[in-house]
């Protein structure tokens, strides 16, 4: 179990730098693919999406969303103006073009009228709680996950400043492990998480801080190209940012095991061999990441 664990923890952290490493429509379509597992993961955790053949409108409807809304995501961030390559490589940052877009208010905001549309002409077979949690499925997988490549693509510098995503994720929750390991007392949530302590908690975000900082450091440094794509971070906020981003996925990962406790399941699926599904692995990202995104934007 532990290698099996091992083995497809290391293929993920490969995909995921080939990934981001290429970037623009390859990025688009795997986190189009991750989105759609991952609403389909949280639909039979919460029990919208059941073996019932006469009750696929509202997977069907979320699966069409989550393509259209990548596509539009995509579409916008294409957009040729963005990218003068007079001035060394440097992008409009990613949030002044939301704003002339409205792009995420605009696609929710269409993304829940369609949901009505399905409960409306589809009625009665869906109850309300059923369609305002494909709703929040939405929502919770592909919008959020949908961030990691409005950073990527939306800030010049986006292939280094994605990076503080799975420093605050993964790099936290090794931090938290570790130290809980060596002195944790105090438990967090003993009816959610048993293990999680309050001095690992602590740990993973200065851990996380410390991180965030050095891995700034070592790019403005040591990274020429970083230089000139529009790396404007410092050190200080760096760590600041990722303490915050270590809490904010901690919450994720307890949120997501909430959701698994409430409906008595102990994964949301077995896509990934030794960690469950696609929400068991990404639970933490899916939260860091929009965090991430907004505070680089006011950064």
């Amino acid at each position: 179990m532990f290698f099996t664990r091992l083995g497809s923890g290391i293929l993920l952290v490969a995909l995921a730098l080939v990934f981001i490493i290429i970037g623009g429509p390859v990025l688009a379509a795997a986190l189009c693919l991750i989105s759609l597992a991952a609403y389909r993961e949280l639909g039979k955790a919460v029990g919208f999406i059941t073996e019932d053949k006469t009750k696929r409108g509202l997977e069907f409807t979320g699966m069409i969303l989550t393509v259209l809304y990548y596509v539009w995501i995509y579409v916008l961030l294409s957009d040729p103006w963005r990218y003068d390559p007079t001035s060394s490589g440097l992008m409009i940052p990613m949030y002044m073009i939301l704003y002339r877009y409205q792009a995420l208010a605009i696609g929710i905001v269409i993304a829940f009228i369609v949901y009505l549309f399905t409960y409306v002409f589809r009625f009665p077979t869906y109850h309300g709680r059923e369609v305002m949690a494909a709703c929040f499925s939405f929502l919770y997988a592909p919008v959020m996950l949908s961030t990691l490549y409005l950073i990527r693509e939306g800030f010049g510098a986006g292939k280094y400043l994605i990076w503080f995503v799975f420093l605050c994720s993964w790099g936290s929750d090794t931090c938290a492990y570790a130290v809980g390991v060596l002195i944790g007392k105090h438990k967090m949530t003993p009816k959610l998480s048993p293990k999680k302590s309050v001095e690992g908690a602590i740990g993973g975000i200065l851990g996380t801080a410390l991180l965030s900082a050095l891995y700034t450091y070592l790019i403005g440094q040591y990274s020429v190209s970083a230089q000139y794509s529009g790396w404007g971070i410092n050190v200080t906020a760096a760590a600041a940012l990722g303490a915050v981003g270590a809490l904010v996925s901690m919450v994720g990962d307890l949120a997501a095991s909430a959701i698994k406790r409430d409906y008595g399941i102990k994964d949301y699926g077995k896509l990934i061999p030794g960690h469950g599904g696609i929400m068991d692995r990404f639970d933490s990202v899916i939260i860091a990441a929009p965090l991430i995104f907004i505070g680089l934007s006011l950064i």
